[in-house]
């Protein structure tokens, strides 16, 4: 049996991981975990930095310990025999795992892991189970960074989107932090409240930066709201383990929540065109916007461009399935619209005043674009769109002239093209209480995708073993 402790923020240990250590044969933790745990002489100690060191030596003790261990790397479940459980030396009874894990002779468990806060979330039980399977864990978990941040600020969190920045791409926080109105970034090396407030200041005006320093330590602890530009001007140093990005005038909803995390997708999408300002019927048809939703597959982390915005109504639709979005148009009285139609459903977009490609420069680089104007200038447009998204290229055209130039720039990007022709008809009355169908204006609606698959981009693989990315549950 392995033992993973969390130690709750700043908590120090409790009897039973006490006693599980004074028995332990290998005692695994950060290097201040250790320092802190006062591990017996003769105890074999593992600072976790990378994992590969760490995992290969619980093995090794399990394998000595008379375990039957089968690593999992695809294969198997660990099977060993339990090395038992321990007494609680404070209320002297079992505080060891249930009673098929434990050994006849009450010994205690011979491999210990020392971690931070909740070792499940975001931390080393992961890396533990997948190396050697859930059955193989005793975990028991302290109180995480996240949980303590919001209670110090004294909000609920079951409505927070969490994401991990530490060894991570920024980027995915970021776009978090721009589309929803309570994100928890848990930090790392160079993806800290300064990175993130830098990140932020040129995109977002009405957000906070909670920035949650030492918390636990009663010496040391700092809680502290800045704007993102006061973040970016500020050396933090290594003590800040989770940031709060926070909408405060919608930090706080009243509605009771049946599931955590972000709020629930929309219950439909393609919305109708009157649910949207718009100019002389200047919008994505929503039947074209169905089909261009499908093959964006905006979602949480991600952003999206919206070129030749228009009403915003892609945008609007994207931003509503959880992506960061920004809206390109060249008309001030676009910009504005655009502005209204994402206030009027709750959302945030990035309005951006200018005519692509000139003004892409200037942003961030995209997961999927959506091309819905661009005149002339539209395959230079696609062009310089496809070189920078990672996933997709959507564009929609009325001209059948220009279908091969677009075709041919995202080919030329490397993309795996693919389109169609959409025409539909509507349900139309007609007097009598009869109906016709009225024809709507056809659209062609071609896309590039990187792969093959036209599927989103996948996930990004499990850290790696050679490396420790953690946050909860590793080494803070």
């Amino acid at each position: 049996m392995i033992t993973v402790f969390g130690t709750g923020t700043g908590a120090p240990l409790d009897a039973a991981a006490r006693a599980a250590v004074r028995g332990a044969t290998l005692v695994v933790g950060g290097r201040r975990h250790l320092e802190a745990a006062a591990v017996p002489e003769g105890v074999e100690q593992v600072v976790l930095g990378p994992l590969a060191p760490a995992l290969d030596a619980i093995e090794r003790h399990l394998q000595a310990d008379g375990g039957e261990v089968s690593a999992r790397r695809g294969g198997p479940s660990l099977l060993i025999e339990s090395l038992g459980e321990f007494e609680d030396e404070a209320e002297g009874r079992s505080a060891g795992p249930c009673e098929e894990h434990a050994d006849t002779d009450g010994s205690s468990p011979r491999v210990v892991v020392l971690a931070s806060g909740d070792p499940g979330f975001f931390g080393i039980a992961r890396a533990l189970a997948t190396r050697f399977g859930p059955n193989a864990l005793d975990v028991r978990p302290g109180v995480s960074s996240v949980a303590t941040a919001f209670a110090r600020v004294g909000l609920p969190w079951d409505d927070a989107v969490v994401v991990s920045a530490h060894g991570r791409d920024l980027r995915t926080a970021v776009n978090a932090c721009r589309a929803h109105p309570k994100v928890a970034v848990l930090t790392g090396p160079g993806s800290g409240p300064a990175e993130l407030g830098a990140e932020l200041a040129r995109r977002v005006e009405n957000r906070t930066l909670v920035v949650a320093a030492a918390l636990g330590d009663p010496a040391s602890e700092h809680v502290e709201r800045v704007t993102p530009a006061e973040a970016a001007a500020r050396d933090w140093g290594t003590s800040v383990s989770v940031v709060l990005c926070l909408d405060e005038e919608r930090a706080v909803t009243a509605a009771a929540r049946t599931v955590a995390g972000p709020r629930t997708g929309p219950g439909r999408w393609a919305l109708a065109e009157e649910e949207f300002s718009h100019r002389d019927s200047m919008i994505t048809k929503f039947e074209v916007r169905a089909l261009a939703l499908a093959r964006l597959g905006p979602r949480v982390g991600d952003l999206v461009w919206d070129i030749g915005a228009g009403s915003g109504s892609v945008a609007v639709e994207c931003a509503r399935l959880g992506a960061a979005v920004t809206a390109v148009e060249k008309t001030a009285d676009g910009v504005e619209r655009v502005r209204a139609n994402a206030a009027a459903h709750g959302v945030d977009v990035l309005a951006v005043h200018g005519a692509a490609p000139t003004v892409l420069s200037d942003l961030s680089d995209p997961d999927a674009v959506f091309v819905g104007g661009g005149g002339r200038e539209l395959p230079a447009i696609v062009t310089a769109c496809a070189r920078r998204a990672r996933r997709a290229v959507v564009v929609s055209l009325a001209a059948v002239d220009r279908v091969p130039a677009v075709r041919a720039a995202l080919l030329g990007a490397g993309f795996d093209c693919d389109g169609v022709l959409l025409q539909s008809s509507r349900l139309a009355p007609l007097p009598g209480e009869v109906t016709r169908l009225a024809a709507t204006n056809p659209v062609f609606l071609l896309w590039g995708t990187r792969g093959g698959s036209g599927a989103a981009a996948p996930e990004p693989s499990p850290p790696s073993t050679t490396s420790n990315p953690l946050n909860e549950g590793a080494v803070q």
